[in-house]
């Protein structure tokens, strides 16, 4: 009697032990689930809100990929456009980097109160050439989904009324992720 009672036991502890490490594994894959994040100036940001389009515009025959994510009265913009595009919601895998050009164009913006006495996102400095890129890694064009990394830094510099520099503000945004974002398509 003994012996069955100890087998019992044991085995509800067994039983036990692997529930608790079941439990374990389901909370780590979930809390990972981010379909847009970032590091801003060294802090993980995950937006509340996120919006990602691909938009063809016949008449310009340009491709425009964008994404707007919100949280916390911050904000990032990505916008890459593609001249001579088709008309399809697939998007070239490539590294679109920020140059001299308005082909791409990454911002970080905040929420401020403008001299009207209104409120609006605002951007924070400007991203310079090479400051910046877009890595499109994967689409799925017939689930709309799509998955790559971004990181930029923006500068802003306060000047005096006579031209000297009284302050530089940075804002990094690093280690950007975009995983299985979904996406709409607009063709017009």
């Amino acid at each position: 009697m003994k012996k069955t009672q100890l087998i019992m036991l044991l085995l509800l502890t067994a039983i036990g032990f692997q529930s608790c490490k079941k439990d374990a594994t389901t909370s780590a894959s979930t809390t990972s689930d981010k379909i847009l994040s970032a590091n801003i100036n060294g802090n993980a940001w995950n937006p509340d809100t996120v919006r990602a389009a691909i938009t063809y515009n016949d008449a310009a025959k340009t491709k425009a990929f964008t994404v707007v994510g919100t949280a916390n009265q911050q904000q990032v913009r990505i916008n890459i456009t593609l001249p001579n595009s088709t008309n399809d919601n697939d998007f070239p895998l490539a590294t679109y980097k920020v140059d001299a050009t308005t082909r791409v164009v990454l911002n970080y913006d905040e929420y401020k109160q403008l001299p009207d006495g209104s409120y609006d996102y605002v951007p924070v400095g400007t991203v310079e050439a090479g400051s910046g890129s877009v890595i499109i890694t994967a689409i799925d064009k017939d689930k709309k989904l799509i998955t790559g990394t971004y990181s930029f830094s923006t500068r802003h510099i306060d000047k005096d009324e006579e031209g000297n520099i009284i302050s530089i503000t940075t804002v990094n945004v690093l280690l950007g992720t975009f995983t299985n974002l979904p996406y709409s398509f607009v063709a017009n």
